[in-house]
């Protein structure tokens, strides 16, 4: 993949999050996932703490298939981007090595200003050049 065909790839995975359209969200998605992907994310520090207060030494969330990655960036969009106070940008380089591509994201605020939050995407992509699997590591 061309140097400027994996940053319009990293751009459209970015973009997803910020579409507010259902019908472009839900083909985005189609589009950017294999069918059968699995997103894990490691929650943010604080969820990760109040885990180990109950014994729970491990905290990993996981969403697999479109239906469960649509309602994983709705709900992101709804909680995050839809007030239309923020956005996610994406965040220095996109390095690629062999069918792993590694990108940085920002939540920053539309009139300027210092992030409010960010995480590390660590993807595996599937032969078709969609995302098999998903890694969000949250936070800077």
């Amino acid at each position: 993949m061309p140097d400027t065909t994996l940053d319009t790839f990293a751009d459209r995975y970015i973009a997803v999050w910020n579409e507010p359209d259902p019908d472009a969200r839900r083909k985005a998605v189609e589009g950017l996932w294999a069918e059968d992907a699995l997103q894990v994310l490691q929650p943010p520090q604080t969820m990760r703490e109040e885990a180990q207060k109950v014994g729970m030494r491990t905290v990993v969330l996981e969403a697999r298939g479109h239906d469960a990655l649509e309602f994983r960036v709705r709900t992101a969009y709804e909680e995050f981007v839809a007030p239309g106070e923020a956005e996610f940008r994406l965040h220095g380089d996109v390095q690629r090595l062999h069918d792993v591509v590694r990108f940085s994201w920002v939540y920053t605020p539309l009139g300027g200003g210092e992030p409010q939050g960010g995480g590390l995407q660590v993807l595996l992509l599937a032969p078709d050049g969609r995302i098999a699997t998903d890694y969000q590591f949250i936070g800077l």
